[in-house]
């Protein structure tokens, strides 16, 4: 499998047209099935479904195009950042980030680093707590904000916050009646949504090592790969979902309940490589104290226990 292979499949999964296709790339259109029939026997699963005009994608298809895309756009990031430094015009931060921390103090950080520093160019990837540690330690990012405790020795993980936990529940059902804090052991028997999917662990295992601590049985658990997908079916009233408190802004077409009890919470963590002596890192730490002292509505006591001081 190489690069090229991968702009030929993510040009027909676009215009769902061999010909079109072709004619995009400048080739002829039977080297470019060939190519994508060698990708196809190279992964073992039929990718595109050819005899329906147009072509569509099979379900692997789909989650392979989602890659794709992610793969060819990380790889021009890349060439752009390493032109930008070898011609000393700026230099790079990778910062690898969870999606609920959008919903957090990530923007507000961002904004101040490029205040702070103006030549720096900022790259932003999206990845869950699993993916950073390894990310870190092979260079593909400088910072991780995740939510998963770890045990490397080689990367730093510096608890920012414990942010309370709340249960999202369709509007119109008895849980949401009440405005009061959720006993966790109430969304037994409830049908549970979790979020993401994969790769494992995840948030997903936090929320149901949660549930099993308080003996909350569900009657399911479905798991989706995002949080918008699982806000979106919890407002379809397909189940339930346990998000951070912050992500509430997402969908107001729903109803939020705080749980209850101190351990319904997920932490927030800085991550960095051990012995990473970049004054971007010590800068990112003094504005995260920065922000904390200005007391952001994110950071309200109500949805969160008392932040750690960041060291320096």
């Amino acid at each position: 499998m190489d690069l090229r292979q991968l702009r030929y499949f993510v040009a027909v999964a676009r215009e769902r047209n061999f010909t079109r296709a072709a004619q995009m790339l400048h080739i002829a259109q039977p080297p470019l099935s060939r190519q994508i029939q060698l990708l196809e026997e190279e992964l073992g699963v039929p990718l595109v479904i050819r005899k329906t005009r147009p072509v569509r994608l099979t379900e692997a298809g789909r989650l392979f195009y989602e890659q794709a895309l992610q793969v060819l756009g990380r790889v021009e990031q890349m060439q752009a950042a390493t032109r930008r430094v070898g011609l000393n015009q700026n230099s790079v931060l990778s910062i690898g980030f969870v999606a609920s921390t959008l919903y957090g103090g990530l923007p507000s950080l961002v904004r101040k680093l490029r205040q702070h520093a103006p030549e720096l160019d900022i790259q932003l990837l999206e990845m869950v707590s699993v993916q950073q540690v390894p990310a870190l330690k092979e260079g593909r990012i400088d910072i991780g904000f995740g939510r998963l405790r770890h045990s490397d020795p080689n990367v730093v993980g510096i608890v920012l916050r414990e942010e309370r936990l709340v249960a999202a529940v369709p509007k119109g059902t008895p849980l949401a009646q009440d405005p009061s804090p959720l006993p966790v052991a109430a969304l037994a028997g409830q049908k549970v949504i979790v979020y993401p999917k994969e790769p494992r662990p995840s948030y997903a295992d936090h929320v149901l090592s949660l549930l099993h601590r308080r003996d909350a049985r569900p009657a399911e658990v479905q798991e989706v790969r995002e949080i918008q997908t699982a806000l979106g079916l919890v407002a379809a009233e397909a189940g339930v979902c346990i998000i951070p408190a912050s992500a509430r802004q997402m969908r107001s077409d729903v109803h939020y309940r705080l749980l209850e009890g101190e351990d319904a919470t997920s932490p927030v963590i800085l991550n960095h490589r051990v012995g990473d002596n970049s004054r971007y890192i010590d800068l990112v730490k003094q504005l995260i104290q920065e922000m904390y002292v200005e007391d952001p509505p994110w950071l309200d006591l109500q949805h969160n226990l008392l932040p750690h001081p960041v060291e320096r």
